[in-house]
């Protein structure tokens, strides 16, 4: 597949801002080049625009060569940074599943790009033929979020694989939490597909949703072409110096993960037998998606109680249902009270 197709013609064309941290590769002893502040050390210096260390670091974690990664912003900049290289405004489209993502919308109307729903099944899946139809010459991305969020599920595997098959444009895939998931990433299906980018996070199992930094994986071409129209240092010195350290203890993350997920099992076990939960959807995030008798009324009774959840009220397929992030034990237990006090 040749992916230059897909890109915007301008984009194409662009001649990429060239920073001083450009041009110069590698370690001096008198920086002269980039007009900095020559005291205030260890901050007075512009980052590494590409984040190579870091880069480096998940590329050993993940299995995966370094060009096919793309560091952001949160996963929000990948998601608008495909806008802007493969959408031309007010002409191209997107499909998306519905519900799912909200910045995914917002995305498409800052770009000004049409944006398709294809709403789910009640098992809160899809069919790749569905979302194939809904596609036309002018459609130059799918989005899909698998475990898929508001609902929490897994989407068929085999589905979205038939998916980047058979569409003639880009398929992005957020996998922000995949960590929680029990089935495995796509990462494994890059190489065979140039067309798919697959965007992971900071935010979820790694506990660091402050520090703002999202992946996204993609064709040596894609990354490339993403790195010629993002900001020059759109990931900050304090977030690569944090995410290092991060990344060197890994095994925390594990060790969270693992925490989470006991707990996720517990918190189910207790929202059964709350007599206001009605059903409980099944999940592979760190969330649990509820629907409940009446939640508008419950919302309000939690935030009184100081117990913050979201409302997936008027969230398409989502009537009367909360989405409960997993907490620790104690919070869970102080939900819970909450809910059981709640007068029916």
């Amino acid at each position: 597949m040749n992916i230059e197709q897909f890109i915007r013609p301008n984009i194409r064309n662009l001649k990429p801002y060239s920073s001083a941290r450009d041009e110069f590769k590698g370690e001096a002893s008198v920086y002269l080049d980039a007009n900095e502040n020559p005291h205030n050390p260890a901050f007075n210096r512009y980052p590494d625009p590409l984040q190579w260390k870091v880069k480096e670091k998940i590329a050993s974690l993940k299995k995966i060569d370094p060009q096919r990664i793309f560091l952001g912003n949160g996963s929000d900049e990948p998601i608008d940074l495909v806008y802007r290289v493969f959408c031309e405004p007010a002409t191209d489209n997107v499909v998306a599943i519905e519900p799912t993502y909200g910045m995914y919308r917002v995305a498409a109307g800052i770009n000004n790009v049409a944006y398709r729903e294809v709403l789910l099944n009640e098992r809160f899946d899809f069919s790749a033929d569905d979302l194939l139809r809904a596609t036309d010459s002018r459609t130059k991305l799918i989005f899909l979020c698998s475990p898929n969020n508001p609902t929490g599920n897994n989407l068929d595997r085999s589905q979205m694989m038939e998916t980047v098959r058979n569409f003639a444009g880009i398929v992005v895939v957020d996998e922000a939490y995949i960590d929680f998931s029990s089935q495995p990433s796509l990462l494994g299906e890059l190489e065979r597909y140039p067309n798919l980018i697959i965007l992971q996070t900071f935010s979820k199992a790694w506990g660091s949703a402050a520090v703002r930094l999202g992946m996204a994986f993609a064709a040596p071409e894609i990354v490339t072409v993403m790195n010629k129209v993002k900001y020059p240092y759109n990931v900050n010195q304090l977030t690569q110096d944090y995410a290092l350290k991060m990344l060197e203890n890994a095994g925390d993350t594990d060790k969270w993960v693992k925490m989470l997920l006991q707990e996720r099992t517990r918190l189910q076990d207790l929202l059964a037998k709350a007599p206001c939960v009605e059903k409980m959807y099944p999940t592979d995030a760190n969330f649990i998606l509820v629907k409940v008798s009446d939640a508008k009324a419950i919302y309000g009774h939690l935030t009184e109680n100081g117990v913050i959840v979201r409302n997936r009220h008027n969230i398409s397929l989502c009537g009367n249902c909360l989405r409960i992030t997993v907490g620790t034990p104690s919070e869970n237990d102080t939900l819970i009270y909450a809910l059981n006090n709640y007068s029916l």
